[in-house]
């Protein structure tokens, strides 16, 4: 028998949720994120690629806006106003400076008390393998929540009026297979099915037949079982 979850810290502000695709956070997340928002937490989205990539009948030209089109609509079900899209290349992003410093800048802009991110381990729960844009994008992250409060580690973004943030305090992992917290969504999965919902033609082009609603309950199910409640998310947690 798994052994039961932890309440997630909550004593928090604000929040940068930091995904490689249009559609990451709403696998689960969301349905937490709408808790959140109910309580006055400040949470802002930011979306590595457009996923262009992620239609095979159509080119990346025609899906980006499609996708960013989805995702901001996805967003306003669950209350966040707010979302980025820093435009990195959809299937191709790889773990390098670039993307630390990308990062570094959403945090000092934004100054968030905890940070969110997938699934960065080389699996997904369950054993299939995880996409390398989920590992690349954690990964950088979690390594953001610290270059970001150095004054010395990227100092051009001085030169953008961007001083240190230091003040993250956690790192938030969603859908990871190591998962210790939870937060009861048991309200507010019904904001998630609708907010993946919104992902309607990326959904129809899978392949498969797909259900978000059934998707997301089963699995906030699961999770509810180890938190005592009747639909819960699971997420990692590692202090900064």
């Amino acid at each position: 028998m798994e052994s039961k979850l932890q309440a997630l810290p909550e004593d928090w502000d604000s929040a940068l949720a930091i995904v490689a695709h249009p559609d990451d956070l709403e696998y689960g997340c969301a349905s937490a994120v709408a808790r959140w928002v109910s309580l006055g937490k400040k949470i802002t989205y930011v979306m590595v690629t457009d996923g262009e990539a992620g239609i095979d009948s159509m080119t990346p030209s025609d899906v980006a806006p499609l996708r960013r089109k989805e995702e901001l609509d996805s967003a306003a079900v669950v209350g966040v106003k707010d979302v980025e899209f820093l435009g990195l290349k959809d299937g191709v992003i790889e773990y390098d400076l670039a993307l630390r410093r990308s990062i570094s800048r959403m945090v000092r802009q934004y100054k968030p008390d905890v940070l969110i991110t997938n699934n960065f381990a080389i699996k997904f729960p369950g054993g299939r393998l995880n996409m390398a844009d989920h590992r690349a994008v954690g990964l950088a992250v979690l390594d953001a929540a610290r270059d970001a409060g150095n004054r010395w580690i990227f100092t051009e973004l001085l030169e953008e009026d961007l001083d240190p943030w230091n003040g993250v305090k956690n790192v938030f992992i969603t859908g990871s297979p190591d998962a210790q917290h939870a937060v009861d969504v048991t309200d507010f999965i019904d904001k998630g099915v609708e907010s993946l919902e919104k992902h309607r033609v990326y959904i129809e082009n899978l392949g498969t037949d797909f259900d978000p609603d059934s998707f997301l309950t089963f699995n906030a199910a699961a999770v509810g079982e180890r938190f005592d409640c009747d639909y819960a998310v699971a997420f990692e947690v590692w202090d900064i």
